[in-house]
């Protein structure tokens, strides 16, 4: 409990921002349709939201240096609040691409900020404890945010507003604190190379999980408006995917500990066909077999990039971790910032059911090379233990700290 205390005000602004940020993926999708922006166009907001993510990663750590912590936090939190505020002036999918890029850098940045400060206040005893607690505030504002829609209105000045609100109000709780600003950590240098060096297989998988997760949360509201269902049912949709996600972590990660990791991956991106196959395939579903569908969704592919980046973690060196770690968040990026602009467009070219039939074809793809990779190279004897990894900065692998020493 003291430790709940202690590092109340940062969970609070992480919790405040989710609701903000996480809430304005859905919202910009309904908004979009309901003001005729094309299928397409709504995709390119999802991709400028991950241009935004990318810049926000990269210059954090810069600013930090340079300006503070609070400061720092301050500074992206402004951006986020400007980009909300702004969608209802300028109605125009090239300007709300802006705006998106805005709020994707507020998002990156303010983790960035949080995750340094827990990182200089957490000791070797605390850590578990810490990230445990960190992991059910992000999943647990992630999944309130994507029932947010659900009362909000599209293309509405007050919806914006609101959101808008939550993103200012991040502020309070990070500069009332009495914890004295630690010392700037140096940033991890970025060496996407690290990555595809110790594991293609671990590159390729974030990449796998980039398409599947950017493109449902980004274009999935079209394809649930497209099949159906109401806005309320849209949110609800939405959660079943990231709650199927947060169910999966604890057997996915036993499994993954005791048996090749890869098998564990490939298995994963089969399972992740057949849901993809049997949601696309399946005409005229009732509601409850939609979430259904949704749920299982996210119990087969939320669990890819952590699962990748424990294999990418069994061929790393100790000194490496931190800088590995920020080279998986790159792939991350670069198949996020693609994955919704492509999906959109080919929902748009042919229907709903394409946003899966991608899906579908990416993990395909990971499943073969994930055969091919275990023709080449044997598993590593040296284990580390398996991480519940957020994707949130580059410089999560420094707050994990010793999270990742080979298991016993």
């Amino acid at each position: 409990m003291r430790l709940i205390i202690t590092f109340a005000a940062l969970f609070l602004s992480v919790l405040l921002l989710q609701l903000a940020g996480g809430g304005l993926a859905p919202l910009d999708a309904l908004s979009g349709f309901a003001l005729g922006f094309t299928t397409a166009q709504i995709g390119m907001l999802g991709s400028a939201h991950f241009v935004g993510f990318f810049l926000g990663c990269w210059w954090a750590p810069r600013l930090m240096g340079n300006v503070g912590h609070s400061r720092a936090f301050a500074a992206f939190t402004a951006a986020g609040a400007i980009g909300l505020i702004s969608h209802m002036l300028i109605l125009d999918p090239y300007a709300w691409a802006l705006m998106r890029v805005a709020a994707g850098m507020c998002v990156a940045g303010c983790y960035t900020v949080v995750e340094a400060w827990l990182q200089a206040r957490v000791t070797n005893e605390t850590r578990g404890r810490a990230m445990g607690t960190y992991r059910i505030v992000d999943i647990g504002g992630s999944l309130a945010a994507q029932l947010v829609i659900s009362v909000l209105e599209p293309a509405s000045y007050v919806s914006y507003n609101i959101l808008a609100l939550l993103c200012c109000f991040t502020l309070i709780p990070i500069t009332m604190t009495r914890m004295r600003e630690p010392e700037t950590p140096a940033a991890p240098r970025l060496r996407p190379r690290l990555a595809v060096d110790r594991s293609p297989l671990a590159a390729a998988g974030v990449v796998v999980s980039a398409v599947s997760g950017a493109s449902f949360r980004m274009v999935g509201p079209i394809y649930g408006q497209q099949v159906g269902l109401r806005t309320d049912q849209i949110a609800f949709f939405l959660a079943a995917f990231v709650l199927g996600g947060a169910l999966s972590q604890y057997p996915v990660g036993w499994l993954a500990d005791k048996f090749d990791r890869r098998r564990v991956l490939i298995w994963l991106s089969v399972a992740a066909i057949l849901s993809c196959l049997a949601t696309a395939s399946v005409q005229g579903l009732a509601t409850p077999g939609i979430m259904l569908m949704a749920g299982i969704f996210g119990l087969t592919t939320f669990p890819i990039y952590s699962v990748s980046a424990a294999h990418a973690h069994d061929f790393a060196e100790s000194h490496e971790r931190v800088e590995l770690s920020a080279a998986l968040m790159f792939w991350y990026a670069v198949g996020a910032i693609a994955a919704p602009l492509v999906s959109s467009s080919l929902i748009e070219a042919f229907g709903p059911p394409a946003l899966f039939a991608l899906i579908a074809l990416a993990h395909l793809a990971l499943v073969i090379f994930g055969i091919t990779r275990m023709r080449a190279r044997p598993t590593s004897t040296t284990r580390t233990r398996y991480v519940w990894m957020p994707r949130t900065t580059f410089t999560i692998g420094r707050l994990l700290g010793r999270s990742r020493d080979p298991a016993e």
